[in-house]
């Protein structure tokens, strides 16, 4: 493909993703087609010879569009948001035909130096401040893991990296029952085996209980096991949780604990300053992540992965062989020594763009109005007789199950309520996922789509009623 094909191409692509903007709320949410169907549209052998891109894009058009489920719909409200937005999609073309790699320096000094100051940025504007330093990972998963790897080689005195998991003591974390599941293939990615993940009871508002945290840690050093590192949540998926970063830190200060806050979700709420109260406690913390890509309009993949001594996460991490070396090496930083993965993307270019683009206040405000609309449809089921409120309100989320009169028993609610999800989703009209609470089958809803209105809200509520009244 020579300049001027792309040219025409680009445009062309340019003038369908427009539309499909404008027009993605008019498809059903979910996609309907059934495991096989796209696999059964594709050759099961590469073509020999090129083929025309007007029939390459055609077939994407034909093919692939039908199995798409639309993440980027205004009445997505299943699972937490995976948002983007038009500044953003714009950067990462951009980013795409530069294609840099920023694992040193040297090799891309615009988005090392960016990167440091776009984690400024997100630090000011979440109210962390200057104690913490960031970097963008590409997920929640993995800038956990590399949490979950500085706390154990703090707590063997470094020796896991050099020696193996075999030279020291049994080590053990610590995070509570509704922690993301992530945080547990995390624990088995670092050696620590999924049985010594202590998952710690929480209380009514679904906040891990300090008590039985600290009970935990002692019995595990009376048993000859180190505490390595404790994981608190802001913002469970299944309930929004918010564990107390106060009474969590102060255990983990005590036993000399490596302390990793997963915010996920909830951290980009923080720019709201009334939120603030939900880092109580932030002094406690080692590390802390949030993730732009999933309400703060930035595509994926974004996470902020934020230290507050980079020299723990680096010294865990970094390998220096002769051929990443540079003149620069040692004055500079070189965010490869921040992260798993040798090769990085320009990510920070993306949130350059849409934080210049909406502007801090501009994204204050749609933070506010996800959250407000979430709250006046949180007491529109409260004040339904056939529906009950499984989980308080958390920001921008909570659950219900479906109780009409006369069915009270708890196996019955639950297959009445996996019916009722299972057609609001084939119905097409919204998308909305499950969870368990206490053992009962129950339907969470989150506003935090980039283009959500309140009018999206209530439609999806009507549609929920509608459907209900129907089985």
């Amino acid at each position: 493909m020579d300049s001027e094909e792309f040219r025409h191409h680009g445009h062309q692509f340019v003038d369908w993703m427009a539309e499909y903007m404008n027009t993605v709320s008019d498809q059903p949410v979910r996609s309907g087609v059934a495991p096989g169907d796209i696999a059964a549209q594709l050759p099961a052998s590469a073509p020999m010879a090129g083929e025309d891109m007007a029939d390459i894009f055609a077939d994407f058009q034909e093919i692939v569009m039908p199995g798409i489920t639309h993440w980027q719909h205004p009445r997505f409200f299943a699972y937490f948001q995976s948002n983007t937005s038009p500044p953003s999609i714009l950067a990462e073309m951009l980013m795409s035909t530069v294609a840099g790699n920023c694992l040193l320096w040297q090799t891309s000094p615009a988005g090392t130096e960016m990167e440091t100051r776009m984690m400024e940025w997100l630090a000011e504007m979440i109210g962390l401040g200057s104690e913490f330093e960031g970097v963008i990972q590409d997920s929640a998963s993995s800038a956990t893991l590399c949490a979950i790897l500085t706390g154990r080689e703090k707590a063997t005195g470094w020796k896991v990296n050099e020696d193996g998991l075999g030279a020291v003591p049994t080590l053990a974390a610590y995070a509570s029952v509704e922690a993301h599941s992530s945080i547990e293939k995390d624990v088995m990615v670092a050696g620590l085996g999924r049985n010594n993940l202590r998952k710690i009871a929480v209380n009514a508002e679904f906040s891990m209980i300090p008590a039985e945290l600290e009970a935990a840690i002692e019995a595990d050093v009376v048993a000859g096991i180190k505490p390595a590192v404790v994981i608190a949540c802001l913002g469970t998926t299944g309930v929004g949780g918010m564990d107390d970063l106060r009474a969590v830190g102060e255990i983990c200060r005590r036993h000399n604990v490596y302390l990793h806050v997963d915010a996920a979700w909830a951290g980009t709420a923080l720019v709201l300053e009334e939120n603030r109260h939900l880092i109580d406690g932030i002094e406690y913390a080692d590390s802390f992540i949030f993730n732009p890509h999933k309400w703060m309009f930035t595509n994926f993949d974004c996470t902020a992965h934020f230290v507050r001594n980079p020299g723990d996460l680096t010294r865990t991490l970094s390998i220096l062989p002769e051929y990443l070396k540079g003149r620069e090496t040692g004055s500079v930083i070189d965010y490869r020594d921040w992260s798993v993965q040798l090769g990085r993307r320009f990510r920070a270019l993306k949130l350059w763009f849409v934080m210049r683009s909406f502007g801090v206040e501009g994204i204050r405000q749609i933070i506010a109005n996800h959250i407000a609309w979430a709250a006046e449809l949180y007491e529109v089921v409260d004040a339904d007789p056939e529906f009950e409120i499984m989980s308080p309100l958390r920001l921008s989320l909570f659950s219900f199950r479906y109780r009409p009169a006369g069915i009270e028993n708890d196996n019955d609610l639950n297959a009445l309520n996996e019916r009722l999800l299972n057609a609001i989703n084939d119905d097409g009209r919204t998308y909305l996922a499950q969870t368990l609470v206490n053992g009962r089958y129950v339907i969470r809803f989150v506003t935090g789509q980039t283009a959500t209105t309140r009018d999206d809200v209530l439609a999806a509520w009507a549609a929920v009623k509608e459907i209900a009244e129907s089985l």
